[in-house]
């Protein structure tokens, strides 16, 4: 039977979703940990082709996103066909999208490293475990569109109970497969990368048959014929923008990544590490702003509108709040934390300098992940477009040029320039929902 969410909170919502999340981000993070204990080499080479894939995943997550939105509106307003309608719509086209980007991706995969300039030495990793993973994206496609159905309902435990279930298979396999036991050698990224796939595989099955014999929605093909290109428009309408802003953060950040390369191995890994450190500080603002998405979406479906701005002020004051005591911890046991995956001491010195500049940088991040998430929710999509690629160019992509290459800062410059375009972001978003001008945006 359908949950109910006719008194959301958001701490009671996010908690779930932040377990999800973070199980979801150490899928790739303990690839790149348990792999450094293999070999430093490798753990470029999989940092250089996740560069990659982040790109058509984060592409997958905001299609999703725009299916929880519709579905929250719809569920506020009590239309359960057009729910149906729209799970059937977002799995199907999670489908054939996946498989085209696939294919893309494994064709053009050299270019893809040249342009990055992947280093020589580690080429033959990176494209094995990049062919491989491409291969699956699939799963992970079909998965992400019944994670938002799931959520869309409120259903949140179960998405998470089903993350816990495939980390601890991943890391089980990846201990398998990377070092070898008994009669299995060691593998290495090759078993990384088989791992991974099987892990997602696995999740994606597990919740196909909860989705089918729990929740009180059911897809059908008779939704696809005719196709409701209606209802495909009202998704992409809002996957499409905030797709955009995504794929300009990820092409920014895949610029930024040429210029690290250019320092050497070192460099290379220190940003992997700190970065690694960086998803912990901000992953539960990621899982505050899916709730305030799912609530901001119900309330307005619901004609609850006067509601929404005190839950965002003080979502988006939670997120900072938390963001910046993750940074200020890691910042001052950075010697120590660093040491879990490298004794190299020149890491260690650039990786503590780096976090510092983090705590910064984090500021910004903390706003801008809650306010755009809850624009998007309200119906205001343009606006976290707009700003959004102005400003990692012109900023992040502008400045970490200057400072780390034209200047000859190096990584510090870098993140300087990315701090400082997460920072006036987050200013511009926090006048822009201030003034109010989101309420005259309407999805449904």
């Amino acid at each position: 039977m359908t949950k109910n969410i006719f008194t959301p909170s958001i701490l009671k919502m996010s908690w779930p979703i932040f377990v999800e999340v973070f199980l979801q981000m150490m899928i790739g993070n303990v690839d790149q940990f348990m792999i450094s204990h293999y070999s430093q080499a490798s753990v470029a080479a999989v940092a250089n082709a996740n560069q990659v894939m982040n790109v058509i995943i984060l592409l997958l997550t905001v299609i999703s996103t725009a299916t929880t939105i519709l579905i929250a509106q719809y569920f506020g307003a009590k239309n359960k066909q057009k729910i149906e309608e729209i799970c059937t719509v977002s799995f199907a086209f999670n489908g054939v999208f996946s498989l085209t980007a696939s294919f893309f991706l494994l064709l053009f995969r050299e270019q893809l490293f040249q342009w990055l300039q992947v280093p020589e030495a580690i080429m033959e990793e990176t494209n094995l475990y990049f062919s491989i993973v491409a291969g699956g994206i699939v799963f992970q496609g079909l998965y992400f569109s019944l994670v938002a159905c799931f959520r869309g309902h409120s259903w949140t435990k179960t998405t998470m109970l089903i993350s816990l279930f495939i980390n601890v298979f991943h890391i089980l396999s990846n201990s398998v497969l990377i070092f070898g036991i008994g009669p299995i050698p060691a593998l290495g990224v090759f078993g990384v990368s088989i791992s991974t796939n099987c892990s997602k595989f696995l999740g994606l099955v597990l919740l196909f048959y909860i989705f089918r014999r729990y929740l009180n929605v059911k897809m059908s093909w008779r939704y696809l014929h005719p196709f409701p290109w209606k209802t495909l428009k009202q998704v992409l309408s809002i996957g499409i923008p905030s797709g955009g802003e995504t794929l300009s953060y990820q092409l920014s950040q895949m610029t930024i990544m040429k210029m690290v390369n250019m320092f050497g191995l070192a460099v290379i890994n220190t940003k992997v590490y700190v970065y690694i450190l960086a998803t912990f500080c901000y992953i539960y603002s990621i899982a505050l702003s899916s709730a305030a998405q799912i609530i901001v979406g119900y309330l307005i479906g619901a004609g609850r509108s006067k509601e929404v701005g005190r839950k965002v002020w003080y979502t988006a004051t939670l997120s900072v709040f938390i963001c910046l005591v993750m940074t200020i911890v890691f910042y001052t046991g950075s010697d120590y934390i660093l040491r879990a995956f490298t004794s190299d001491r020149d890491i260690l010195a650039l990786g503590h300098a780096i976090l510092f500049v983090e705590i910064f940088l984090e500021l910004g991040r903390g706003v801008n992940i809650v306010m755009v998430a809850s624009l998007q929710a309200a119906g205001d999509i343009r606006t976290p477009v707009i700003v959004g690629i102005i400003c990692m160019w012109s900023i992040a992509v502008g400045m970490a040029y200057f400072l780390g290459i034209v200047m000859q800062m190096g990584l510090v410059g870098i993140w300087i320039g990315m701090a400082c375009d997460e920072c006036i972001r987050a200013l511009i978003f926090i006048y822009r929902w201030h003034s109010g001008k989101w309420k005259n945006r309407h999805l449904i």
